[in-house]
């Protein structure tokens, strides 16, 4: 399969709080606008995608007419205590995990969009000894 685009839709209840708390906080642009769907896009390269419906709407089955649950975004950044300050001391976002370097590798905090979806804000760091043979260069077969 030759994919030409891949991203997430977040089915929301509150499409607006959400579309503003990604494009002034995370730099995405929107590409589309709608009463029940947004589309975003933030420039690069590389860019990224990512999409919110009104989880109410008609395009979606029936039986799957749910706000999202469970879901936590990955931001990779350059400067992860960079963002700290300015999300959360200078911005008052609330931190649902406080900023911490883990023994995986990653130095990270995790603060809550308006429809309840994690973003997790991440800068790579060196794993510790348990973790670092877990670790694999991408490619075929992995």
């Amino acid at each position: 399969m030759e994919l030409t685009s891949f991203y997430p839709v977040i089915g929301t209840p509150r499409l607006r709080e959400a579309h503003a708390f990604y494009t002034q906080l995370f730099g995405f642009e929107t590409t589309f606008e709608a009463d029940w769907y947004v589309s975003l896009r933030r420039p690069g390269p590389p860019s990224y995608e990512l999409a919110l419906l009104d989880h109410t709407h008609p395009t979606v089955p029936e039986a799957y007419r749910r706000p999202v649950q469970g879901l936590l975004l990955n931001v990779e950044v350059e400067d992860v205590d960079a963002e700290w300050e300015r999300l959360v001391v200078r911005g008052g976002l609330t931190p649902e995990l406080t900023l911490r370097s883990e023994t995986f590798g990653q130095r990270h905090f995790i603060v809550a969009d308006p429809s309840g979806v994690l973003v997790d804000v991440i800068t790579p760091i060196a794993p510790g000894a348990e973790y670092s043979e877990a670790f694999r260069e991408p490619g075929p077969g992995n």
